[in-house]
């Protein structure tokens, strides 16, 4: 008789439900983040469980890596696509927990991607770099609006990094005023500082993804960029259709239709954050640097905003990127914006 397992994962604990062919609960605990006691609790189970399913939406590689080394198959649960529980009047952990084993048993867990543990370390490290740019844009933003507030003059980002204390002195005489900006505009240096030496930790890492050479035929994705797009796409060969990873990159929009009427969106934040950045990014660079990409996208700008505009622009090079990662070749320019 096969048996059915599911994990609701917690920050300071677990709940486990073991589940048998007829949906009958076995086994129903909850237990501390241990793989131990957790590994213990299953054994009695061990050689009838034909699946185990592990929700989580951050901290799920020490478990879900401990189950795999000890002969477990593991699914991960996508959390964004897992069915609500509709028509109950009472759910907690336990019923999550059997829920998810009762969707492993019939076939239709919508399942996440448990990403390759050599690459992992140095795909989380470019997040980390992700967050660090973010915050180092805030930080450049807030000096240039000080700057405008207390002056009337605009301030470019290469000027603000030539700015001296002589400078903003004379510019902003009042002392107050001219500590937090000081104050900001060394954060932001450091930060900055911080990304260059996450970049060439990066750039010299053993981590090598045969798709990036590909994908730097791309204008506006280079060293950085490729790396984090062929990184957090993983496998390509894990989607089936163009439409599915443009999905994925969240360049696709989500809305229900019914009688040609919109009738609400669907989950917009179903898909990976991190891509979606990387080819708006591309999408930036490659609008400044490449003639017909430009020529587009001031095409597609004049009939709609710039933000859907270079939107538009991100969701192509997504497209090509795919059959790149998949079928190798070079990027052609003409071909997709011609």
């Amino acid at each position: 008789m096969s048996l059915y397992a599911a994990i609701d994962l917690h920050s300071s604990n677990s709940v486990l439900a073991v589940i048998d062919e007829t949906d009958r609960p076995l086994r129903q605990c909850r237990l501390p983040n241990e793989l131990p006691a957790i590994l213990k609790t299953l054994e009695p189970f061990r050689e009838e469980i034909a699946g185990l399913v592990v929700e989580s939406t951050y901290n799920w590689y020490w478990l879900v890596d401990g189950l795999k080394d000890h002969g477990y198959r593991v699914h991960l649960a996508n959390t964004a696509a897992v069915p609500q529980y509709d028509g109950l009047k009472y759910s907690g952990d336990e019923s999550d927990a059997r829920h998810l084993a009762h969707l492993l048993r019939l076939g239709i867990l919508p399942e996440g991607y448990i990403y390759p543990r050599d690459q992992r370390a140095i795909r989380d490290l470019l997040r980390r770099r992700f967050q660090l740019v973010r915050m180092a844009v805030g930080l450049m933003l807030s000096v240039q609006s000080s700057w405008a507030r207390h002056t009337g003059q605009r301030i470019s980002a290469n000027a603000v990094r030539q700015l001296s204390g002589e400078v903003i002195e004379r510019a902003l005489p009042d002392p107050s005023v001219r500590y937090g900006v000081l104050a900001q505009l060394q954060v932001w240096l450091h930060v900055e500082e911080q990304i260059r030496q996450v970049e060439k930790w990066v750039l010299a890492s053993p981590v090598r993804h045969s798709e990036q050479r590909v994908l730097r035929s791309i204008p506006g994705v280079g060293s950085i960029l490729s790396m984090t797009i062929a990184l957090e796409t993983g496998d390509v060969a894990r989607f089936a259709e163009v439409g599915d990873y443009a999905s994925y990159c969240r360049m696709v929009k989500s809305e229900r239709i019914s009688n040609g009427k919109k009738k609400g969106h669907g989950n917009r934040k179903c898909g990976n954050r991190y891509l979606a950045w990387a080819w708006i990014e591309a999408a930036n660079f490659a609008t400044r640097f490449s003639p017909p990409i430009q020529r587009w996208f001031d095409r597609k700008a004049s009939r709609c905003h710039k933000v859907v505009a270079r939107k538009a622009v991100a969701h192509k090079l997504a497209r090509a990127g795919y059959f790149l990662m998949r079928d190798g070749g070079r990027f052609d320019v003409q071909r997709a914006f011609g």
